[in-house]
């Protein structure tokens, strides 16, 4: 075997180490969009059903906005009357509660989860950061008691 031969052969190896060498972020990357598509994919199933339930809300929402508009007509006539009506704007105030208070926390509560679901990762990696600069700007000899409150 020549010289030249060696070398050849010692660059082919490099170049080979060199490869293996990217591909390991390469499929780690592979494996984060993996979890992004599953996550979106769960977001997409899990807001089909909010949505269909909001649109049922927003046509009941709708039916009674128009009785609203009667009562309103018919609280009118009667003031004109000088007659008090409590017992149907009670009745009024309970049915637009129940109609349009229940489903809106629902979806208050679909959104939160959903904001803190798509948080949850950016967290962590601020977290481990945060903790990591923390450790090299204190040292590893000073403990959280020499260094003051915690930042978490």
């Amino acid at each position: 075997m020549t010289l030249g031969q060696i070398a050849g052969l010692i660059a082919a190896l490099a170049a080979v180490v060199l490869v293996a060498l990217c591909a390991i972020p390469l499929l780690k990357l592979g494996g984060v969009l993996d979890e992004v598509r599953k996550t979106v994919r769960d977001v997409d199933e899990s807001t089909v059903p909010i949505l269909e339930e909001l649109k049922g809300t927003v046509v009941i929402t709708n039916g009674e906005i128009s009785k609203l508009d009667q009562v309103i007509e018919d609280i009118h006539t009667i003031s004109e009357h000088g007659t008090v009506v409590t017992g149907q704007a009670a009745e009024l105030a309970q049915t637009f509660t129940q109609t349009v208070g229940t489903p809106m926390v629902k979806a208050a509560a679909f959104g939160e989860g959903v904001r803190r679901t798509i948080r949850r990762p950016r967290r962590r990696a601020r977290q481990s950061h945060v903790e990591n600069a923390h450790h090299h700007q204190v040292g590893p000899n000073v403990t959280a008691a020499e260094d003051g409150p915690d930042q978490n």
